[in-house]
């Protein structure tokens, strides 16, 4: 699955549960207007659906279902991102700006995701770092 997805759906639902969700909700609704315009309104309605249902699993203490809520979007923008990769700078976009901003310290530990990729040939060098880095060379 496409980090972003993966990273987004867990942001998604767990952003759901604090008083300051309407932005991101609306920020959520207007990618998919611009994606499938057809299906915006019922997304609208079905994020709203699972605010509520995310909001009771926190207070019953059931992490199993917003678990589940979170792998249901997580396939959902999977789809979305397959039927229009172009999507993915403005899913990240949302990711950074609206939806992780809204979360806890814990709960942002669970939504970060980081793919590198390198590939040097001859006596090239390649250097990656998840934060910093510092590289002293003569």
């Amino acid at each position: 699955m496409d980090p972003i997805a993966l990273a987004a759906g867990t942001a998604l639902v767990g952003a759901m549960a604090h008083d300051a969700w309407e932005g991101a909700r609306m920020g959520m609704t207007a990618l998919w207007r611009r994606a499938r315009p057809e299906q915006a309104d019922t997304v609208d309605a079905e994020l709203a659906e699972t605010r509520a249902q995310v909001v009771a699993a926190r207070a019953a203490g059931e992490n199993q279902t917003e678990q589940a809520l979170a792998a249901d979007w997580q396939l959902r923008l999977q789809t979305l991102l397959r039927a229009n990769p172009a999507i993915a700078v403005e899913l990240r976009q949302l990711l950074d700006t609206h939806l992780t901003p809204l979360l806890t310290a814990d709960e942002r530990s669970t939504v970060g995701s980081l793919v590198m990729r390198a590939e040097a040939s001859g006596s090239g060098r390649v250097y990656q770092a998840g934060r910093d880095q510092h590289i002293t060379e003569r």
